[in-house]
């Protein structure tokens, strides 16, 4: 009995360490950490200070800064710097929550 009350604290402590994960659509062509990602949606993943944005065989991994605003975002947006004609991503807002990612942009 003490065995599996052990392995199923074990099973939820796993769990709740596990990476984050959100949706999020780019609607234009967007560079993420040097990386440019074609308009389209895409899985977000965050991990600590590591972001993982994924489509597919598409994967692109970035530091970031997670944030908490004062209240929650009513819907996933995107935040841009642009340079050079292109739109890098600076900001993810993520709808239902207060929690906002903050990339670098280089």
């Amino acid at each position: 009995m003490k065995t599996m009350l052990v392995f199923l604290t074990m099973a939820a402590m796993s769990i709740a360490a596990a990476a984050e994960s959100y949706k999020v659509t780019l609607f234009q062509e967007s560079v993420i950490s040097g990386t440019t990602l074609k308009a389209g949606d895409y899985k977000v993943m965050v991990e600590g200070n590591k972001a993982t944005i994924a489509a597919g065989k598409h994967k692109v991994e970035a530091p970031v800064t997670v944030e908490n605003a004062d209240s929650k975002f009513s819907a996933t947006s995107v935040r841009y710097q642009t340079a050079d004609g292109k739109y890098r991503v600076k900001e993810i807002r993520l709808g239902g929550t207060s929690t906002k990612l903050v990339f670098e942009v280089n």
